[in-house]
């Protein structure tokens, strides 16, 4: 065995670079929107290019499309959500438990690495998987994020009555594995709960904390005793605490065999613990006619001494059950390791997304209330929010309800058809289902809308490569500056600085052929101590040399081999979304 190597997670092609190519975003004015009432009170809608809202819905392949965030978003993002297709059959055309499992975690891993250069160094990373995938994802993600790193895995309960679809067991629960950048430095957020005012409804003894729940007694229909026999027995009380009749005595109270009560013996068991000091409580239908007890006299018997509460009024003794908290009863500020609340779950996620479209148009979709409180724990008004995978658009329309930043990216056609449309309802405020009521929104903001350039170079009819004829002056411009590293930032007084690195470095590009004359008026426009990367398609012989503080480069030549040109779709063979037809309403 070799010496010095790690633990970690192997699979087939885990090897093979994905050398991504860093392409530039387009924004398309027409398809952003945003927000705002005016002083009189008239509401109007913005789509212009002058908008300042920061929030971003982009439209392509989510690779390509963090790799294009990268320059600008490096370190910036406080929070990420991400929910990507889990790793089961039904996400692949043909099923090869092998061969599917490493396809999966070499798409993952390019993404969740590129999500790491983005967060900021407080950052957080929440990632929901199911329990098919969760331990290939954790592992994989401490080898990226750092196991140190690791925060919690926590189980969120999507559906508490358990899925019966599932076999052997009734799935009740997915996973949100959760990744700080930096343990060191991360800051998470608690919840804006008073504890001791939830508190203040419950009471402790031996095995825990209760609160009175039910009368003992049965109310309602086949509440009598003849409707259930075996749950009509006498309860004992001395000093506020229940107790029992014997087993021997119990059974000597109703002969199943002739369907009769001995009430004669229930009269002389009565005076006897009277004699001994008890007080005797029988369950009455109404003033005239016995009724019967919640429970049957075993789960009694064995219950007497901690779950009942005696409570002594006026009108008498009352028997309570003691209602023990259950998952989700007593919220605390601090988040629990078992994510549960009955907003969570995946019907409440359903019933959002068919109120905003008018139909199913998403299986299984997280609903608002989840997300919201993973926002809550990992971010503050005005940070940003980003989602790789956004689906139906609810990471980014809660993130925007409660004030914070967004960043959203969809591949799909869905981009216009439902995150598009949703976001709108948001920013118009005509979206009133989901936490809006909690957070009071009433609408605001605005987003843009972006599509991913395409590739920079493409191969002419005789396999030559060249510059996509598709990229006009200026998008040539962005594109190497992002190519080179610099910052796509024309100058105002000086045309040939069109990007920089530093305040001494900068970058210019042209798509004229770069002459003697042409290059002498470019170097007297800079500066003796600043330094300029000249890109052209072509240029005359020998002046590469002629100034120390400019460097020449020829495009697409100097591009070639530096990253994958051509390629547009990094997808995971996602299966299409259902539509009105397929789906049940």
């Amino acid at each position: 065995m070799a010496k010095n190597t790690k633990l970690e997670l192997t699979w087939i092609g885990k090897d093979t670079e994905v050398v991504i190519e860093p392409r530039i975003l387009l924004e398309v004015p027409e398809k952003g929107h945003s927000f705002k009432v005016n002083k009189k009170g008239q509401t109007t809608f913005l789509n212009d290019n002058n908008a300042t809202f920061e929030n971003m819905l982009i439209h392509g392949d989510n690779l390509l499309a963090l790799k294009a965030l990268e320059q600008d978003y490096a370190g910036k993002v406080k929070c990420i959500y991400i929910d990507p297709p889990y790793n089961t059959g039904s996400a692949f055309e043909h099923y090869d438990d092998n061969l599917e499992h490493s396809t999966w975690l070499n798409l993952m891993k390019p993404r969740l690495e590129l999500l790491k250069n983005l967060l900021r160094d407080d950052g957080v990373i929440f990632a929901s998987i199911d329990d098919a995938e969760v331990a290939y994802l954790k592992v994989l993600m401490d080898e990226i994020f750092g196991r140190y790193n690791f925060i919690a895995n926590l189980p969120t309960i999507m559906n508490l009555k358990g899925n019966q679809d599932q076999s052997c067991f009734a799935g009740t629960h997915e996973y949100t594995l959760v990744f700080a950048k930096d343990k060191l430095q991360i800051r998470l957020y608690n919840y804006l709960i008073d504890e001791d005012e939830v508190l203040r409804d419950w009471e402790e003894d031996e095995i825990g904390l209760y609160k009175k729940g039910a009368t003992l007694k049965s109310t309602g229909e086949e509440s009598a005793r003849i409707d259930r026999p075996k749950m009509f027995y006498p309860i004992l009380c001395k000093n506020n605490q229940a107790f029992s009749i014997t087993e021997e005595e119990y059974n000597k109270l109703y002969n199943s065999v002739n369907n009769k009560f001995n009430d004669e013996f229930l009269k002389n068991i009565c005076d006897k613990y009277v004699k001994e000091g008890y007080e005797i409580i029988l369950p009455y239908k109404n003033e005239n006619e016995y009724g019967r007890w919640r429970w049957g006299f075993d789960n009694f018997f064995s219950q007497f001494n901690t779950e009942i509460i005696v409570l002594k009024s006026v009108h008498g003794l009352s028997l309570y059950k003691k209602q023990r908290p259950t998952i989700g009863d007593i919220p605390t500020t601090k988040p629990k390791t078992l994510f549960y609340k009955p907003e969570y779950s995946s019907g409440n996620g359903t019933a959002q997304i068919k109120k905003l479209f008018g139909y199913n148009a998403f299986l299984y979709p997280k609903p608002e209330d989840l997300i919201k409180d993973f926002i809550t724990i990992g971010s503050s008004p005005n940070d940003i929010v980003l989602d790789s995978f956004l689906g139906s658009g609810t990471t980014s329309a809660v993130a925007h309800k409660m004030g914070r930043r967004w960043i959203g990216i969809e591949m799909g056609e869905h981009a216009y058809t439902h995150c598009k449309p949703r976001l709108d309802m948001v920013v118009d405020g005509t979206d009133q289902g989901g936490i809006s009521k909690s957070v009071n929104w009433k609408g605001g903001g605005g987003y843009k809308f972006y599509e991913l350039a395409p590739t920079l170079i493409i191969k002419d009819k005789f396999d030559k490569e060249i510059i996509n004829p598709e990229y006009n002056a200026s998008m040539l411009a962005a594109a190497m500056a992002k190519q080179e590293g610099f910052v796509y930032y024309p100058n105002s007084t000086n045309c040939f600085k069109q990007g920089y690195a530093n305040e001494k470095s900068f970058i210019f590009t042209t798509t004229n052929h770069l002459t003697h004359e042409y290059l002498n008026e470019i170097a007297n426009s800079i500066a003796g101590d600043e330094y300029l990367v000249v890109a052209c398609k072509s240029f005359a012989s020998g002046i590469e040399k002629l100034y120390r503080n400019i460097t020449i480069k020829k495009i697409p030549q100097t591009l070639l081999g530096k990253c994958e040109f051509g390629k547009d779709n990094y997808n995971l063979n996602i299966i299409s979304l259902p539509t009105t037809d397929e789906v049940e309403e």
